[in-house]
């Protein structure tokens, strides 16, 4: 189960509208060429500049400004009122009755054609490469047809393993345009775990570049399907394609005639497995739209609380209006996760925004890129902003276009929301938590909210139903000090984990997601995660599962005991350690663990830290490592 923060970027939570919140009053009209009714969205200004020394700094100290949280609660509240674009409703799906949005376009192709009337606008920035909507449009309509041409019909799947290269978009909306399933393969993967998904999952075609098709080689017995070769002049196999030959295909101008149920698959994520394997999580078009949504929501009711505010003269108006900017996300993790494809992808996509994609994450070369191309957006993992804000470059890039810069994929520190806020000549910092499991978020912080509780990842969205059990399950009655496994319910909880049958029955009972951590909910609705309930290692937006890195470890004939961890990473926020006891005449050294582990486990699993015992490693009475108190005897935490 892949959870963790995931990155809103952009000033309040992550605008899915213009400039939302620091820029000026804009309205947007999100339409639909399917019969999707439209809805007209209304931002208003207000004052970019977040800093501790101003009015923020009664918050910061009572940790809590009522005013405006009640501000936020009515917001809210007109937010999902009757005959509001945002408003919810209780809907029966796969027979259990979840929040749903009344006005939410039935599927992902909707939210893709409308993007056609940003046709003039750039899209796609990859490097010093561009492209505009309109040139990304007909690629899509010409890798739709020559999907169909090669037997992608609707309910089939088409796997994608790449870098972030613009490609990976087009084979993106080409994919679940066509009524198809995109399988976004983990581009780190090794040869293995690259042979395991594509026998899971099945695909008709893979599109893959130079080094995935390398991996691919390796496979004694490849499956069988279609590959579509990306940014590579290596021999391909007989009757593969390379992406030459779509380009060169007549644009058809409009993409096939298909029939696609809102509860069809979209998206096949997998998250690390506690067995060894990872997991198919189906993505479906309802989740991914009402992700959209819920991130728009949470947007609009950030803004319209600010403006509450100020017109009841409880803060100040702005002192300048911001200059107008066009929306610039930067994406800089992998678009086979859900933070940089359904919360950065996506609402760049409503809004007619910029996409700026790079070769690989190097922090210079992305605040040149922000100068650039205007970034208003960053949002990657923690370590990202912060290495940022290091760089001796900050001071002499021009870096007053971003609004937002934010992260995911691990907790956002403290310190460091202060630092952003700090940094920034015209924006705020955000936050939030999400899984791959849920679509995208969860809950969603920012602004005067993220100053204010900077320990919490803020409230819960609006298509999600949520309460806290104990280890058994049961209720745990609601109250700012209780503290349980949060679990939650709602229209963007998976539909399940692809052949998976057992660990959904573990992982979703009765509509009710078990997110696995473990969390509060203050008086004011606000989610702080308290601990993880499962064995996991959070590296740099990366889960690790401890029990996978074991079953790696046990195949060495020297290994007696394993007992795998994370220790503290100022870069990446937590890393992999193991504690190895050796059987007795066996040698093993650092490097040959590692040499050892590379052909099977992906570089990111690796113990970076190797301790060894000569005592057995100490267990509880059901015989369970007792790993935190084995962390605590080694790094005294």
């Amino acid at each position: 189960m892949a959870s963790g923060f995931v990155g809103l970027g952009g000033d309040a939570f992550a605008a899915l509208a213009p400039n939302a919140g620091p820029v000026r009053r804009e309205k947007i009209t999100v339409k639909s060429p399917e019969g999707f009714a439209g809805i007209d969205l209304f931002v208003i200004a207000h004052d970019p500049t977040i800093r501790v020394g101003s009015n923020y700094v009664t918050m910061v100290s009572l940790y809590k400004d009522v005013t405006m949280i009640n501000h936020y609660r009515a917001a809210r509240a007109e937010l999902d009122a009757p005959g509001s674009p945002f408003a919810t409703t209780m809907t029966e799906v796969r027979g259990i009755s979840i929040k749903t949005f009344v006005s939410a376009p039935p599927t992902m192709r909707v939210i893709w054609e409308n993007s056609i009337g940003h046709a003039d606008k750039d899209y796609v920035v990859y490097e010093d490469e561009r492209y505009t909507y309109a040139d990304i449009h007909s690629q899509v309509r010409k890798l739709a047809q020559y999907l169909v041409e090669h037997g992608v019909t609707p309910g089939t799947r088409v796997a994608l393993a790449m870098r972030n290269y613009p490609e990976w978009i087009v084979g993106y909306w080409a994919t679940l345009s066509v009524g198809a399933a995109v399988v976004g393969m983990n581009a780190w993967w090794t040869t293995p775990e690259m042979e395991y998904a594509l026998n899971d999952s099945a695909p008709v075609v893979l599109i893959a570049d130079d080094e995935r098709i390398e991996r691919f080689s390796q496979i004694a017995s490849p499956p069988k399907l279609h590959i579509l070769a990306v940014r590579t002049d290596r021999a391909l196999p007989v009757g593969s394609g390379r992406w030459a030959e779509v380009l060169a295909m007549a644009d058809p101008g409009v993409l096939p005639d298909v029939d696609i149920d809102t509860d069809d698959d979209v998206t096949i994520f997998y998250t690390s497995g506690t067995t060894g394997f990872p997991k198919g999580a189906q993505l479906t078009h309802r989740g991914s739209v009402s992700n959209i949504f819920n991130m728009l929501t949470m947007t609009m009711a950030a803004n319209s609380a600010e403006a509450k505010g100020i017109a009841a003269g409880d803060i100040p108006a702005p002192t300048s209006t911001p200059a107008a900017l066009s929306p610039a996300f930067m994406a800089p993790t992998p678009l086979f996760h859900v933070t940089a494809c359904n919360c950065i992808l996506h609402p760049a996509t409503v809004m007619g925004g910029k996409l700026v994609l790079t070769y690989k994450w190097d922090p210079g070369r992305a605040l040149e890129l922000i100068e650039r191309e205007k970034v208003t957006s960053m949002s990657g993992v923690p370590t990202m902003s912060r290495e940022l804000l290091l760089h001796p470059d900050w001071e002499k890039r021009d870096t007053s276009s971003l609004q937002g810069m934010g992260g995911g994929g691990a907790p956002l520190q403290p310190d460091l929301v202060n630092k952003i806020a700090g940094a920034l000549k015209g924006g705020q910092p955000s936050t939030g938590y999400g899984m791959t499991e849920t679509h995208g978020i969860i809950t969603a912080n920012s602004a005067r909210w993220l100053i204010a509780k900077p320990a919490s990842c803020g409230p819960i969205v609006p298509t999600l139903e949520s309460k806290l059990v104990d280890e058994d399950g049961n209720d745990l009655p609601a109250g700012p000090d209780t503290v349980g496994v949060l679990c939650v319910k709602g229209a963007v909880i998976i539909k399940g984990y692809l052949n998976r049958p057992e660990a959904n029955a573990e992982t979703i009972q009765n509509g009710w997601l078990n997110t696995g951590d473990i969390a509060r909910i203050d008086e004011d609705g606000f989610v702080f995660i308290v601990d993880r309930a499962k064995d996991m290692v959070l590296r740099g937006g990366e889960n690790v599962y401890c029990s996978e890195v074991e079953t790696a470890i046990y195949h060495h004939e020297s290994i007696a005991e394993a007992a795998v961890f994370g220790i503290p990473d100022e870069r990446l926020g937590e890393e992999v350690a193991v504690v190895l006891v050796l059987q007795p005449g066996k040698k093993l050294t650092e490097d040959e663990l590692r040499t050892f582990l590379s052909g099977t486990l992906a570089k990111h699993k690796i113990p970076a830290k190797v301790w060894f015992r000569d005592e057995p490693i100490p267990r509880n009475a059901s015989g369970k490592f007792l790993k935190r108190e084995l962390r605590k005897e080694l790094i005294g935490e």
